[in-house]
């Protein structure tokens, strides 16, 4: 169907219903960042493939918001389908509610679809509308009717995630998520976001592209586990297993009539920022309800000795991936074709090759010269560019392995650099630097520390528009919360950096139409010291890749900065060149 059918279409039937605004997130009912294709209801009505947006239509205007990520190109997909661009000024932001606000009448009827939007969110829009009287409605689905070759949910066959990765069986992270249920007089927990559940049953799945999880809900009671899913994604055999263990299974459709069977009184634990509001709904009154985040949020977040462990042999893994890419291109730019995306399926083969790899982590940014300037472009049949011997190519990539999930990002120069090139690669580089080289004292947030990387890019006037870190999952989602470093308002990361969580470190910069530049490292969290003055913690960096040594205009650099580059770049040599070809190690001794 054309776009334009599908705006006209979906205005007619909001007319039909007396709807003046209609809302649609990216989201799904388990507010997941990334959705099965039956889900991805903005990406289809829009055209915009990006991961973060919500489109807004009224019968005069059809908005998609999102963030300077994707501003180039949001731009470039939405030519032609009738949305328009509106440009988020901070990342994360519910601007476009701000908009519905201030540009509807008073007691005008907007609707959402209800299993799109949290309880939070749901809250959210009712208090912005309040004084001008706007009802919201979450019944109408008025996509459904006009989405006619609409996917399938998926049906992957779950599988288990083995002990030996991860450290800690499934009995025990019941028993500790059930203490903390206790601890809050509870007596049921539901949990609805994908990656807590598949952590919490050491269970993974690939019902969402890159992401390991399964689309199910769980209701954890004091005595039972029960998992509500597409029971065809279960063989006997592992019935059987997970039966023992004390979880017993079913039907996605059947969570409304158990929840409102639960008996009167009972206090139940959920995330309201986490559920479909679609659910919520269904909750019968006599519940004694406890909104809270999952405690599984913050108790995945921190990694035990055994992740950690395994975590660090993948990062030798994906760094060997790295390095034979890296040497590949360099030897093989100017003398045969490479394309951002034959490049992006080299990196990939790479990969396969290694110990427990299993998919990719997220679509790889490959990323030539302007495209760069993107700073979530992927190439596609009809974006794809050849590479040339000269210029700046970004790659920010990751794998998904058995023994954890990696996220890396580096620029590379294809010949030889002019002074512009230069100067930007260096000041977001020192960004990178600088935050990993940082101490700082127990009970840090994100945005506490988010200046420091971001201060040599300031000191020249310039900034970029995203976050500067995120935490990643043990082979879960490669972005994992709660922590993260940013800008973003302090009740959205007051979350303390803790020792053992991984977060990313991503300082960037971009220039429309030239480049792109970003140097992204995994580090964790870990004690640097302890005394009189309290408990002071540091990054240990995790990633295992060399960096580009000839973008980098050396008198910006301090003395420390270099120091820290040089030990950095002895550690890449030390891991990886054990795994290496000799050809392999000459070459990366060469490049360091």
């Amino acid at each position: 169907m054309d776009a334009t059918v599908k705006l006209e279409s979906l205005r007619q039937l909001m007319s039909e219903n007396r709807i003046d605004a209609y809302i649609i997130p990216s989201t799904d009912p388990h507010q997941c960042e990334y959705v099965p294709e039956h889900w991805m209801a903005r990406a289809w009505i829009t055209g915009f493939s990006g991961s973060a947006g919500v489109a807004v239509v009224t019968p005069q205007f059809a908005g998609l918001w999102t963030d300077s990520r994707y501003f180039i190109q949001a731009k470039e997909e939405l030519k032609n389908s009738g949305f328009q661009l509106v440009e988020l000024k901070i990342p994360h932001t519910p601007e476009y509610i701000d908009w519905l606000a201030e540009n509807l009448p008073p007691c005008s009827r907007v609707a959402i679809p209800g299993e799109m939007v949290s309880v939070a969110n749901k809250r959210l829009l009712e208090k912005s509308f309040l004084s001008k009287k706007i009802q919201l409605e979450t019944t109408y689905d008025l996509l459904s009717p006009i989405w006619h070759d609409r996917p399938l949910l998926p049906k992957w066959p779950i599988f288990v995630h083995q002990q030996q990765f991860h450290g800690r069986s499934r009995i025990e992270k019941i028993a500790e998520l059930r203490a903390e249920m206790q601890s809050k007089d509870c007596e049921k927990h539901l949990l609805a976001s994908l990656d807590d559940i598949a952590w919490l049953l050491n269970l993974r799945g690939k019902d969402i592209e890159f992401n390991p999880v399964f689309i199910a809900y769980v209701l954890v009671s004091i005595d039972e586990v029960v998992v509500f899913i597409d029971q065809e994604k279960i063989d006997d055999q592992l019935r059987n297993v997970l039966e023992l263990d004390g979880i017993c299974f079913k039907g996605y459709e059947e969570l409304i009539s158990v929840l409102r069977s639960i008996p009167s009184g009972q206090r139940l634990l959920y995330a309201p920022d986490k559920l479909a509001y679609s659910i919520y709904a269904q909750f019968p009154e006599s519940l004694n309800l406890l909104e809270a985040p999952n405690p599984t949020t913050y108790m995945k977040a921190v990694k035990n000795e055994s992740e950690l462990s395994n975590w660090r042999e993948t990062m030798k893994t994906d760094g060997v991936a790295m390095v034979r890419f890296l040497k590949w291109l360099d030897e093989k730019i100017g003398k045969i074709k490479i394309t951002e995306l034959s490049a992006s399926d080299q990196l990939l083969e790479y990969r396969r090759q290694g110990k427990g790899f299993v998919s990719e982590s997220f679509t790889t940014i490959s990323a030539y010269r302007a495209h760069a300037a993107m700073a979530h472009y992927h190439p596609t049949e009809k974006t794809d560019v050849e590479l040339q011997a000269n210029g700046l190519y970004l790659l920010d990539s990751g794998g998904q392995y058995l023994g954890g999930t990696t996220d890396i990002t580096r620029t590379i120069c294809l010949g030889t650099p002019n002074a512009q090139e230069k100067k930007d690669y260096t000041l977001a580089l020192k960004g990178t630097i600088g935050l990993s080289m940082l101490h700082f004292p127990d009970g840090t947030r994100g945005y506490h520390i988010d200046a420091i990387a971001r201060q040599a890019l300031w000191m020249n006037h310039l900034n970029f528009g995203h976050g500067t870190g995120h935490g990643v999952g043990f082979f879960l989602s490669v972005h994992e919360g709660p922590h993260a470093i940013g800008q973003g308002a302090a009740s959205q990361l007051d979350i303390k950096l803790v020792e053992n969580m991984i977060i990313t470190i991503e300082p960037a910069f971009y220039r429309e139409g030239q480049h792109g530049i970003r140097t992204e490292n995994m580090v964790c969290v870990k004690e640097a010291a302890k005394n009189e003055y309290g408990t002071f913690l540091c990054f240990e960096t995790l990633t295992l890749c060399p960096i580009d040594l000839s973008l980098i205009e050396w008198p910006l650099m301090t003395e420390a900065e270099k120091q820290w580059l040089t030990e950095y770049h002895q550690k890449v040599y030390r891991e990886l060149s054990p795994l290496l070809t000799a050809e392999e190690s000459l070459w990366l001794q060469a490049k360091i």
